[in-house]
């Protein structure tokens, strides 16, 4: 993608994220003794917001290694590297702990890289959340394998895949395997990973391993070999004297192709990339932001909707004029929606209020504007029998029908109304020009073709909805 539009998608997800930090920032400075309690309670969420945006401030793309144990997940960062600054060693499980080593390919995008432990080696629960959190945290994701596929690294792709992530099969060790051999697992690296329904000829996957992973193909170019650390080789040695000796060498990594490709992709859409990753994690954050304020204030919500429900049913059966029942009914439920932003800590305008009453109205499957137009209706009959009822006292009875008729309905309406808003924004700052979810979607909108976002489109697209 041309470097202008990556610098725009970066700039439209700090200033979304800037917008974010802005509105709950607000919280402690209000005075309001359930607004001080909500802010101590998304304290960490606020944390982790700060963190995003520094993340994209100083443009720290990270890459995530995972893989299992003796995989050589080490070997094939210290290869990047160009020096050997993770312990390897012939011992399974060096690595204890995620660690974090900074790496400089050039240009502005700086590069994390994160060594992960093997996931078949920390127990249960443990090894499953190190695992979310750091490809949570991740921009690109190597998984390192170093021969046919095992149930457990299965198992380990198609999670890492529901990350939603850019993500490189590395085929390590090669320099193990005879030409034949290494072409043999390739092969099946590349069926397993450009097919779902997996097939019983690829070793040691069974096919109900596959139930459920639905995320986008790997292409050829995302399965890369490499030796990041070969095997010393014997080597013989002619001397000048004749003597013959033979010595051990080790050969040089065998990494330019991870390595060119990691570097195609950053030049290519490493900052889109890392706009899209902060603002995935924004959305997330805010989301769980929101899921918190609920959970504070879900009576002051419910006495909210409530409230708003008896007194729009009350002024429309009272008032006999049909179009100012029409629009005094529309004015009370766009003052709700104001009403309940508020209550969430977000600022909104009358005319975001309208939108979001659009939105709501049109995606109700024509049951709400169904109701507005029997309102209407109802409404021009209350009108006439009004009228008739100043000439005969006695079509007070079908006045009354007519108007509480009316009342009910716009009573219904306003507490659909109500509880639709309530849901939309409880998904808290994602809404709006600058919200994560709408930025997402623009980025996803400008993609070209033959990126690693093109392909992930499609997935993003269904996390959206």
């Amino acid at each position: 993608m041309p470097k202008n539009l990556q610098e725009t998608h970066l700039n439209r997800a700090r200033a979304s994220l800037r917008q974010a930090l802005s509105w709950y920032g607000n919280l402690r400075k209000s005075g309001v003794p359930s607004n001080s309690q909500l802010a101590g309670l998304v304290k960490p969420e606020l944390e982790a917001l700060t963190s995003t945006l520094n993340k994209l401030d100083h443009n720290i793309i990270r890459i995530a290694a995972f893989g299992l144990v003796s995989r050589g997940k080490s070997a094939v960062l210290n290869a990047l590297l160009g020096q050997k600054v993770l312990q390897t060693g012939p011992l399974n499980g060096v690595t204890q702990y995620p660690r974090s080593i900074y790496w400089n390919p050039g240009g502005k995008v700086q590069v994390e890289l994160i060594d992960t432990p093997g996931l078949d080696e920390i127990a249960g629960e443990s090894r499953a959340q190190m695992a979310r959190e750091v490809a949570r945290q991740a921009d690109l994701i190597l998984f390192v394998v170093s021969g046919d596929i095992t149930k457990i690294e299965y198992r380990a792709l198609h999670k890492l895949r529901q990350a939603q992530k850019p993500l490189i099969l590395v085929f390590n060790k090669i320099d193990l395997y005879p030409d034949t051999d290494k072409e043999a697992i390739y092969r099946n690296l590349q069926k397993l990973a450009g097919n779902v329904q997996v097939k019983d000829d690829i070793t040691d996957v069974t096919p109900e391993l596959s139930v459920g992973f639905t995320a986008t193909p790997l292409q050829p170019d995302e399965i890369v070999m490499v030796a990041a650390e070969p095997a010393p080789m014997e080597v013989r040695v002619e001397w000048s004297n004749g003597n013959v000796t033979y010595e051990l060498e080790t050969p040089p990594p065998q990494i330019d192709e991870l390595k060119q490709t990691i570097l195609k992709i950053l030049n290519r859409e490493g900052r889109s990339l890392l706009a899209l990753n902060a603002l995935i994690q924004a959305k997330d954050v805010e989301e769980a932001i929101a899921q918190k304020t609920i959970d504070l204030r879900q009576k002051e919500t419910e006495d909210l909707i409530w409230q708003f429900t008896k007194y729009k049913a009350l002024a429309v059966g009272l008032n006999p004029i049909a179009f100012v029942d029409v629009l005094g009914g529309t004015v009370a439920d766009l003052v709700l929606i104001r009403s309940l932003a508020r209550l969430y800590n977000l600022p909104m305008t009358g005319y975001e209020a309208g939108k979001i009453l659009k939105t709501i109205l049109f995606s109700s499957g024509g049951l709400l504007l169904g109701e507005l137009g029997s309102g209407l209706v109802l409404g021009l009959g209350k009108s006439a029998t009004a009228i008739a009822t100043v000439d005969n006292p006695t079509n007070i009875t079908a006045y009354a029908g007519s108007a509480l008729a009316q009342a009910g309905i716009a009573g219904y309406g306003a507490y659909a109304v109500g509880k639709a808003a309530q849901a939309y924004l409880e998904k808290g700052c994602t809404w709006g020009e600058l919200g994560a979810s709408t930025v997402i979607a623009e980025i996803l909108s400008e993609v070209e073709p033959n990126t690693i976002m093109y392909r992930l489109r499609q997935d993003l697209e269904k996390y959206l909805s």
